[in-house]
Protein backbone atom coordinates (compact mmCIF):
# COMPACT_ATOMS: atom_id res chain seq x y z
CA UNK A 1 0.00 0.00 0.00
CA UNK A 2 1.46 3.62 -1.14
CA UNK A 3 0.59 6.32 1.16
CA UNK A 4 0.32 9.00 -2.09
CA UNK A 5 -3.05 10.77 -1.00
CA UNK A 6 -3.74 9.46 2.32
CA UNK A 7 -5.11 12.31 4.82
CA UNK A 8 -2.48 11.43 8.39
CA UNK A 9 -3.16 13.03 11.35
CA UNK A 10 0.11 13.65 13.08
CA UNK A 11 0.03 14.37 17.07
CA UNK A 12 2.67 15.39 19.19
CA UNK A 13 2.87 15.63 22.84
CA UNK A 14 5.35 16.83 25.23
CA UNK A 15 8.25 14.35 24.97
CA UNK A 16 10.50 17.71 24.04
CA UNK A 17 13.63 15.33 23.92
CA UNK A 18 11.84 13.50 21.35
CA UNK A 19 10.68 15.96 19.05
CA UNK A 20 13.76 16.28 16.56
CA UNK A 21 13.30 12.62 16.41
CA UNK A 22 9.52 12.89 14.53
CA UNK A 23 10.78 15.55 12.23
CA UNK A 24 12.02 13.21 9.95
CA UNK A 25 9.61 10.85 9.53
CA UNK A 26 7.23 13.58 9.36
CA UNK A 27 9.55 14.88 6.36
CA UNK A 28 9.20 11.06 5.03
CA UNK A 29 5.62 11.32 5.09
CA UNK A 30 5.51 14.34 2.86
CA UNK A 31 7.72 12.50 0.43
CA UNK A 32 5.77 9.61 -0.11
CA UNK A 33 2.88 12.01 -0.81
CA UNK A 34 0.64 11.84 2.27
CA UNK A 35 -1.49 15.26 3.41
CA UNK A 36 -0.02 15.42 6.95
CA UNK A 37 -2.13 16.82 9.54
CA UNK A 38 -0.36 18.74 12.42
CA UNK A 39 -2.15 18.02 15.97
CA UNK A 40 -0.18 19.40 19.10
CA UNK A 41 -0.71 19.13 22.59
CA UNK A 42 -0.87 22.49 24.98
CA UNK A 43 2.66 21.69 26.05
CA UNK A 44 4.00 21.62 22.66
CA UNK A 45 2.46 24.86 21.60
CA UNK A 46 3.15 26.74 24.51
CA UNK A 47 5.93 25.74 26.25
CA UNK A 48 9.85 26.08 26.23
CA UNK A 49 12.42 23.71 27.19
CA UNK A 50 16.28 23.29 26.86
CA UNK A 51 15.25 21.82 23.91
CA UNK A 52 14.09 24.55 22.38
CA UNK A 53 11.28 27.30 22.22
CA UNK A 54 7.55 26.42 21.60
CA UNK A 55 7.63 28.42 18.95
CA UNK A 56 10.22 26.89 16.83
CA UNK A 57 8.82 23.45 17.42
CA UNK A 58 5.70 24.53 15.56
CA UNK A 59 6.89 26.88 12.86
CA UNK A 60 9.23 23.77 12.19
CA UNK A 61 5.62 21.70 12.04
CA UNK A 62 4.16 23.71 9.95
CA UNK A 63 7.27 24.63 7.67
CA UNK A 64 7.34 20.60 6.89
CA UNK A 65 3.34 19.78 6.64
CA UNK A 66 2.49 23.44 4.93
CA UNK A 67 -0.11 23.35 7.12
CA UNK A 68 -1.35 25.70 10.47
CA UNK A 69 -1.30 23.64 13.59
CA UNK A 70 -4.67 22.18 14.98
CA UNK A 71 -3.79 23.20 19.21
CA UNK A 72 -7.53 23.61 20.87
CA UNK A 73 -9.84 20.80 21.14
CA UNK A 74 -12.82 22.26 18.47
CA UNK A 75 -10.06 22.72 15.92
CA UNK A 76 -9.55 18.56 16.55
CA UNK A 77 -12.87 17.13 16.50
CA UNK A 78 -13.88 17.63 13.24
CA UNK A 79 -10.94 15.33 12.66
CA UNK A 80 -13.61 12.49 12.75
CA UNK A 81 -16.86 13.21 11.34
CA UNK A 82 -16.58 16.25 8.56
CA UNK A 83 -12.40 15.87 7.82
CA UNK A 84 -11.75 12.22 8.63
CA UNK A 85 -8.50 11.29 8.46
CA UNK A 86 -7.45 8.04 7.03
CA UNK A 87 -5.01 7.33 10.18
CA UNK A 88 -3.96 9.22 13.03
CA UNK A 89 -0.68 9.18 14.51
CA UNK A 90 0.74 10.51 18.00
CA UNK A 91 4.83 10.43 17.98
CA UNK A 92 6.77 10.60 20.28
CA UNK A 93 2.72 10.02 23.26
CA UNK A 94 3.92 10.85 26.65
CA UNK A 95 3.24 8.23 29.41
CA UNK A 96 0.91 11.28 30.33
CA UNK A 97 -0.96 10.76 27.28
CA UNK A 98 -0.89 7.25 26.82
CA UNK A 99 -2.30 6.85 30.65
CA UNK A 100 -5.32 8.98 29.16
CA UNK A 101 -5.64 7.31 26.33
CA UNK A 102 -5.64 4.45 27.50
CA UNK A 103 -8.88 5.21 30.12
CA UNK A 104 -10.67 7.21 28.07
CA UNK A 105 -9.38 10.26 28.86
CA UNK A 106 -9.76 13.06 26.10
CA UNK A 107 -8.16 16.67 26.93
CA UNK A 108 -5.81 17.07 24.55
CA UNK A 109 -6.07 17.75 20.68
CA UNK A 110 -4.12 14.79 19.32
CA UNK A 111 -6.10 12.85 22.11
CA UNK A 112 -9.31 14.26 20.80
CA UNK A 113 -8.23 13.73 17.19
CA UNK A 114 -7.27 9.87 17.80
CA UNK A 115 -10.58 9.25 19.79
CA UNK A 116 -12.42 10.74 16.54
CA UNK A 117 -10.28 8.55 14.66
CA UNK A 118 -11.16 5.73 16.12
CA UNK A 119 -15.09 6.30 16.17
CA UNK A 120 -14.72 6.16 12.23
CA UNK A 121 -12.79 2.93 12.56
CA UNK A 122 -9.49 3.74 11.40
CA UNK A 123 -6.16 3.43 12.78
CA UNK A 124 -4.12 5.25 15.30
CA UNK A 125 -0.55 4.71 15.37
CA UNK A 126 1.54 5.37 18.66
CA UNK A 127 5.28 5.80 18.71
CA UNK A 128 5.39 6.12 22.68
CA UNK A 129 8.27 7.91 24.57
CA UNK A 130 7.80 7.42 28.19
CA UNK A 131 10.04 6.56 31.60
CA UNK A 132 7.35 4.31 33.23
CA UNK A 133 6.04 2.39 30.15
CA UNK A 134 7.76 -0.68 32.30
CA UNK A 135 6.36 0.91 35.52
CA UNK A 136 3.38 2.57 36.66
CA UNK A 137 2.37 2.80 33.21
CA UNK A 138 3.04 -0.68 32.00
CA UNK A 139 -0.65 -1.48 32.40
CA UNK A 140 -1.69 1.21 30.25
CA UNK A 141 0.51 0.16 27.73
CA UNK A 142 -0.81 -3.42 27.64
CA UNK A 143 -4.67 -2.25 27.69
CA UNK A 144 -3.36 -0.07 24.24
CA UNK A 145 -1.70 -3.26 23.00
CA UNK A 146 -5.10 -4.92 23.13
CA UNK A 147 -7.14 -2.35 21.57
CA UNK A 148 -8.83 -2.48 18.29
CA UNK A 149 -7.61 -0.23 15.79
CA UNK A 150 -4.45 0.61 18.06
CA UNK A 151 -0.94 -0.07 16.31
CA UNK A 152 2.75 0.59 17.56
CA UNK A 153 5.73 1.61 16.21
CA UNK A 154 8.33 -0.71 17.39
CA UNK A 155 9.90 0.47 20.54
CA UNK A 156 12.96 -0.83 22.92
CA UNK A 157 14.62 -0.01 25.84
CA UNK A 158 16.60 3.01 25.19
CA UNK A 159 18.56 3.14 28.20
CA UNK A 160 18.21 -0.14 30.16
CA UNK A 161 20.68 0.36 33.45
CA UNK A 162 20.06 4.21 33.77
CA UNK A 163 16.49 4.06 33.28
CA UNK A 164 15.15 0.45 33.03
CA UNK A 165 11.55 1.55 33.32
CA UNK A 166 12.03 3.56 29.58
CA UNK A 167 11.02 2.38 25.96
CA UNK A 168 11.24 4.72 23.19
CA UNK A 169 9.90 3.99 19.54
CA UNK A 170 12.15 3.34 16.45
CA UNK A 171 10.67 6.70 14.65
CA UNK A 172 12.74 5.75 11.50
CA UNK A 173 9.95 2.95 11.27
CA UNK A 174 6.65 5.06 11.47
CA UNK A 175 6.03 5.11 8.18
CA UNK A 176 6.63 1.51 7.57
CA UNK A 177 3.82 1.21 10.59
CA UNK A 178 1.67 3.15 9.16
CA UNK A 179 1.37 1.45 5.85
CA UNK A 180 1.03 -2.14 7.94
CA UNK A 181 -1.65 -0.27 10.31
CA UNK A 182 -3.66 0.59 7.18
CA UNK A 183 -3.94 -2.78 5.95
CA UNK A 184 -4.79 -3.70 9.65
CA UNK A 185 -1.52 -5.24 10.57
CA UNK A 186 1.11 -4.59 13.26
CA UNK A 187 4.30 -3.95 12.07
CA UNK A 188 6.96 -6.55 13.65
CA UNK A 189 8.59 -7.29 15.78
CA UNK A 190 7.03 -4.70 17.84
CA UNK A 191 9.51 -5.35 20.41
CA UNK A 192 12.69 -4.62 19.11
CA UNK A 193 16.70 -4.52 20.88
CA UNK A 194 17.70 -1.53 23.21
CA UNK A 195 18.08 1.56 21.27
CA UNK A 196 22.08 2.89 21.61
Amino acid sequence: MELQGKRIGFGVTGSHCTYSEVFGPMEKLMELGAEVVPVVTYTVMNIDTKFGKAKDHIARIESITGKKVISTMPEAEPLGPTYPLDCMVIAPLTGNSLSKLANAQTDSPPLMAAKATMRNQSPVVLGISTNDALGLNGINLMRLMASKFIYFVPYGQDDPYKKPNSLVANMDLLPETIISALEGKQLQPILIPHLD
